[in-house]
């Protein structure tokens, strides 16, 4: 990813996004607290060099590394990070599912009712030379207890948790995510670029 977005600003490369998996792993962004890496012992801990605190990576999990060039688009991080949202939001509704932002909150939440909301997708970005790399990750169908060796981006309340596309009771295939967010990418990417 290093290589690529060096390649993107060199001009030598084209703008590209990653769709993939990881095994299980944490990960820990710049601002992660080592009080929030509940089991350290449970899963590799990866420094990431991206913002945020510390996220779950596994089986089930969409990743997307977006290696945008914003010169060309616009450098404007928030921008860049609301469009990231808008992306993600986007795909989700192809399924019904009514994700949202939160102000405070990094990421896409759903609401359970009852004063509940649990994320399904969280954003990591980092930013070089007006190149990004990073990007978000969805939760498609990882195992969720996973999630309980983390404070998951430093969020501990009661009431806020994770959950997932085949916890919301769809049975989604990746393949069918994909073909979501491919069809979400260019109304918020080409519209902004």
């Amino acid at each position: 990813m290093e290589e690529r977005v060096r390649l993107i600003h060199e001009g030598s490369a084209g703008e590209l996004v990653w769709l993939l998996e990881h095994p299980p792993l944490y990960t820990a962004g710049t601002s992660a607290k080592r009080a929030d890496l509940l089991q350290p012992d449970r899963f590799p801990v990866y420094e990431a060099g991206r913002g945020g605190q510390f996220t779950y990576h596994g089986p089930g999990q969409r990743i997307a590394y977006v290696m945008l060039d914003l010169r060309k688009r616009g450098p404007d991080v928030r921008r860049y990070v609301c469009n990231l949202e808008d992306w993600v939001i986007g795909a989700l509704s192809t399924f019904n599912v009514t994700g949202e932002r939160r102000d405070g909150r990094v990421g896409i939440w759903v609401d359970r009712g009852a004063g509940r909301e649990d994320k399904i997708a969280a954003i990591g970005v980092r930013i070089r030379r007006w190149v990004t790399f990073h990007g978000v990750s969805i939760n498609l169908d990882p195992d969720l207890s996973h999630f309980s060796g983390i404070v998951p981006c430093g969020i501990g309340d009661a009431n806020l948790g994770v959950t997932s596309l085949v916890d919301l009771g769809l049975p989604v295939s990746m393949a069918d995510l994909d073909v979501a967010l491919k069809a979400a990418f260019d109304p918020v990417f080409n519209e902004a670029g």
